[in-house]
């Protein structure tokens, strides 16, 4: 499976969080938020979908080294 970073525009609230479960979601100050996890592709098309059905505006998604994900999220805290 691959790993991918994920950037929406806004925030989440908690009860998608909760669907979210497994992977990890940082809120950025500039309103912006990042998901970051492994997926398979039937769980990527899924998260795009439900995001897609929320009117979540996608700012970008990236596929990524799944050994840096811990970086990438280390990363985002300190920003």
């Amino acid at each position: 499976m691959a790993a991918y970073q994920i950037m929406i525009e806004g925030e989440l609230d908690k009860r998608w969080l909760v669907k979210l479960e497994g992977l990890d979601v940082f809120h950025a100050e500039n309103g912006q938020t990042q998901i970051v996890g492994v997926f398979d592709q039937a769980a990527l098309h899924g998260v795009l979908n439900r995001l897609r059905d929320l009117g979540i505006e996608l700012i970008s998604i990236q596929r990524i080294d799944s050994e840096n994900i811990k970086e990438k999220n280390e990363n985002t805290k300190q920003n």
